[in-house]
């Protein structure tokens, strides 16, 4: 059977009233003829999402999901009975959540986070807001100034949390945030900052050593450029205005003008900072 929650490149096999019937030479599936493109030949090939459609049959389409397979997403709950919750995940058919599954009882019209998986018992793809249970607390052996994978899944009163490589939780210190555009179930990269002795991690927005220093400095010189060569900021202006203006703290700020100084590229004055041409 062909793997539910997933997108399979399939062969078109042979048309029926309904629509396309789809194969990867073990499996068929339906493509109903609402999906079917305009124009086709036999045997091309096509990529479609695959799931169970009312009647529980597995079925294809090619609209493309909020959430797929293993992966998490911030959905919308369309309405709740005294089943559980079915959330708008793009495609015709709810994504169900049952209440065993809820952290906290859903209501209609909000969204959560939430994690989808196949319920081996009932063979049917289910979400889950109870995401702490499908996180490894394994260590996760990476080197800092690591790039990768961050998913926003909620934000707090510390900083924002996030799901690293889809597999840990994480944490960005709020005084480490210089945007205010961040928002649950956003997909960004990230950077290791630390791995603590107890596994938890640290991560950042920005990297981390030379290479940060060298793209914060563009960054200014990004700015600068924009701004006619100048720019009303130096060594005394406030951290909030910098951030405002450079989304970066003061520290950094201070060691990336400091680059742009050595090369000779600005000059500091009592005003700001001038771009040389």
């Amino acid at each position: 059977m062909l793997t539910l929650g997933t997108f399979h490149t399939l062969r078109i096999d042979r048309t029926t009233l309904v629509g396309l019937f789809l194969t990867d030479e073990k499996d068929d599936v339906l493509l109903p003829i609402k999906y079917v493109p305009k124009k086709f030949e036999m045997n091309d090939m096509i990529e479609v999402f695959v799931y169970l459609d009312h009647e529980e049959r597995p079925v294809a389409t090619t609209l493309k999901p909020y959430i797929t397979l293993g992966d998490y997403a911030f959905l919308r709950v369309n309405y709740t009975n005294e089943f559980g919750a079915f959330l708008d995940w793009g495609l015709e058919k709810d994504l169900f959540v049952p209440f065993q599954e809820q952290a906290r009882p859903m209501e209609q019209g909000k969204r959560y986070m939430v994690h989808m998986y196949l319920d081996e018992k009932t063979n049917r793809l289910v979400g889950s807001s109870k995401i702490n249970q499908f996180l490894s607390k394994e260590p996760l052996h990476l080197e800092s100034g690591a790039e990768v994978d961050l998913i926003i899944s909620h934000i707090t009163d510390l900083g924002i949390n996030v799901i690293v490589n889809g597999t840990h939780k994480g944490l960005v210190y709020k005084n480490e945030v210089y945007t205010d555009s961040i928002r649950p179930g956003d997909k960004t990269k990230g950077y290791i900052k630390i791995i603590r002795p107890d596994g938890k991690i640290d991560v950042t927005f920005n990297r981390i050593g030379v290479e940060a220093i060298e793209e914060n400095a563009q960054v200014i010189l990004d700015e600068l450029k924009a701004s006619r060569g100048f720019l009303r900021l130096n060594d005394n202006s406030s951290p909030d205005d910098i951030k405002t203006i450079l989304k970066m703290s003061k520290k950094t700020f201070k060691k990336a003008v400091g680059t742009l100084y050595k090369q000779k590229l600005i000059e500091i004055k009592d005003d700001g900072i001038h771009l040389l041409s």
